[in-house]
């Protein structure tokens, strides 16, 4: 009897996965409007994107479809470095984290710099890009020629971007801040226990 039902508890549980699209990278491959703007309410106010495809085509499609299934619910702004920029876009469960590890999308060419308000992919080398997203605070046009390419600017609520806590600096092993590693094992129960003053994007959606 046990077995029986440890086996509908795992098959119940797998419909369940197949029916998220949170676990699903492969569907999440919409064309994007030519420009719309995203809300993204946080834990400090509300910020609003102006969302441009032709700046950043690829990246801007991605970004859409991890919007439109609500990827970045309950986020956390897990790097944020004052003076330099605000960086989010690991996912809270764990398994999400994992299922998007390898839906990485090819580059863009950059055509805007990397100023104030714009926001970027970050990346860890040449066409990695996949979810993680980060909003720059000063001029960081060093950034444009290691190919980071902006496809959307704050055009409100860029007071909320600069008060998000900063206190806890760069991650891990190079600072005291959050680590990668132990995000992607354990998601948000890792931020929440060892660093509480972090700020998140509570919902982040595609305005009407």
């Amino acid at each position: 009897m046990k077995r029986v039902v440890l086996g509908l508890v795992l098959a119940s549980t797998l419909v369940l996965a197949g029916d998220n699209p949170l676990m699903q990278p492969e569907k999440a491959n919409e064309k994007a409007p030519d420009q719309f703007q995203v809300e993204m309410v946080t834990t400090k106010g509300t910020v609003v994107l102006d969302v441009h495809r032709d700046w950043a085509p690829l990246g801007v499609d991605r970004f859409y479809n991890l919007v439109k299934i609500g990827y970045y619910n309950d986020v956390a702004f897990f790097r944020v470095i004052s003076g330099f920029m605000a960086q989010f876009g690991m996912h809270g469960d764990p398994g999400v984290t994992a299922a998007w590890k390898a839906a990485k999308i090819m580059d863009d060419p950059v055509t805007r710099s990397n100023t104030r308000g714009m926001v970027s992919f970050a990346n860890a080398g040449k066409n990695t890009r996949t979810t993680q997203l980060f909003i720059n605070y000063g001029n960081n046009g060093n950034l444009d020629g290691m190919g980071f390419a902006p496809f959307a600017e704050v055009s409100e609520g860029m007071e909320v971007v600069d008060a998000l806590y900063s206190g806890y600096g760069e991650g891990a092993p190079r600072g005291r801040g959050p680590s990668q590693s132990l995000i992607t094992k354990d998601g948000n129960s890792y931020l929440k226990a060892s660093f509480p003053k972090l700020d998140y994007i509570i919902t982040m959606s595609i305005k009407q």
